[in-house]
């Protein structure tokens, strides 16, 4: 029996066999219905024919089937066009990473229990706020933050379209996020550390460690950790740290100025650093943001406290507020824009001292 007819039956990926008019068996070679086809003259199943057949699989590229984009006018499309946009390139490496997958998460999400539509192919004209609070809720009972997460994200696409006026997204003419409400959560947020938390840390991880450097630096300057991973000593002069903090450094910068106090200083003084950050990882290269919450994670577990890093920046200005510093001193330190989140502290703090002030008043004075 021949080579051919013995392997005549064999499939062979991207081998085309055709009869030409006399009834002759030819092969051919293509690699994807619109390639060009290339004749193989040996004959098929001896050794010459695969050595062609290898030498044309290694030169010949591949068809790659083109995918299709999404439909103009659906939800999927809208989002595509929110992420090629300046207002969203202008976020933060690390918050355009979190807000795509949020995003397109929800291109998969059926319209109702059961469907086989989906939210990506879902008319923009359609998206009501009773659709979108489908989308909201399909999280929100057993992860109400990322439901949350979920609306912020929603509102933003639905902002910038309103805000763009482009002819192409005419199709958006009314804002259904606008009403879309958060919901409440009982949750308070990172545990605000203790006192005795910050020494059962402290006699844990003395003076001298990195974990105590840590802990300084997160403590007596409020930091967030995407700040702590990037501060060395070019930001050090005349006993002030000047640096701009890395949150909405792209939309709108804020530059914070915060003296030394001299307990940090003492610790930073007895501390191995990096050259170009105070805290670098086991390599002797700057922290990554993830990097360092989760490594200062462990040290907190080694010490048995609850806390995390950003609960120390919530303590910190919980104890600044305390101590009489005003909302526009908070704002000052910890960076924020506005007086919503150093007010929170402040309304705190009067509440604390004034139920300190009146508990004597709950004391009878006729015995």
């Amino acid at each position: 029996m021949s080579g051919e007819a013995s392997t005549m039956q064999t499939r062979i990926p991207f081998v085309r066999r055709e009869r030409d008019r006399h009834g002759r068996l030819r092969l051919y070679f293509q690699a994807g219905r619109r390639a060009r086809k290339v004749r193989i003259r040996e004959a098929e199943g001896t050794p010459e024919f695969f050595a062609a057949y290898n030498r044309l699989l290694q030169s010949a590229p591949v068809e790659v089937p083109a995918t299709r984009g999404p439909i103009a006018g659906t939800w999927r499309w809208l989002c595509v066009e929110y992420l090629k946009s300046a207002a969203f390139k202008s976020l933060d490496e690390r918050f355009q990473r979190t807000r795509r997958g949020i995003l397109e998460h929800t291109f998969d999400e059926p319209v109702h229990p059961g469907a086989r539509e989906t939210f990506a192919a879902f008319p923009v004209e359609r998206l009501t706020l009773k659709a979108l609070k489908v989308l909201r809720d399909r999280k929100g009972k057993a992860l109400p933050e990322a439901a949350n997460n979920r609306v912020k994200a929603i509102r933003a696409v639905f902002k910038w379209a309103m805000a763009e006026e482009l002819d192409e997204l005419a199709h958006v003419t009314v804002n259904p996020a606008r009403d879309l409400e958060q919901i409440k959560t009982a949750s308070a947020g990172w545990h605000s550390w203790e006192v005795d938390e910050v020494h059962r840390f402290e006699e844990r991880h003395p003076i001298g460690s990195k974990a105590r450097l840590a802990l300084a630096l997160l403590l007596y300057t409020g930091v967030r950790r995407s700040d702590v991973v990037l501060l060395g000593r070019q930001h050090a002069r005349a006993g002030w740290l000047k640096f701009t903090a890395r949150k909405n450094a792209n939309r709108r910068p804020v530059t914070v100025e915060i003296p030394i106090l001299p307990e940090l200083q003492r610790v930073v003084d007895a501390s191995p650093t990096g050259d170009l950050t105070f805290l670098v990882n086991e390599f002797g290269q700057p922290f990554t943001v993830a990097g360092f919450g989760n490594w200062f994670r462990d040290r907190c577990v080694e010490a048995g406290v609850p806390g995390r890093a950003h609960g120390l920046r919530k303590a910190a200005a919980a104890l600044a507020a305390e101590n009489g510093a005003t909302s526009q001193q908070l704002m000052a330190i910890f960076g924020w824009l506005t007086l919503a989140e150093a007010e929170r502290y402040t309304r705190a703090a009067k509440r604390r001292k004034m139920a300190g002030d009146a508990m004597g008043l709950l004391v009878r004075n006729d015995r």
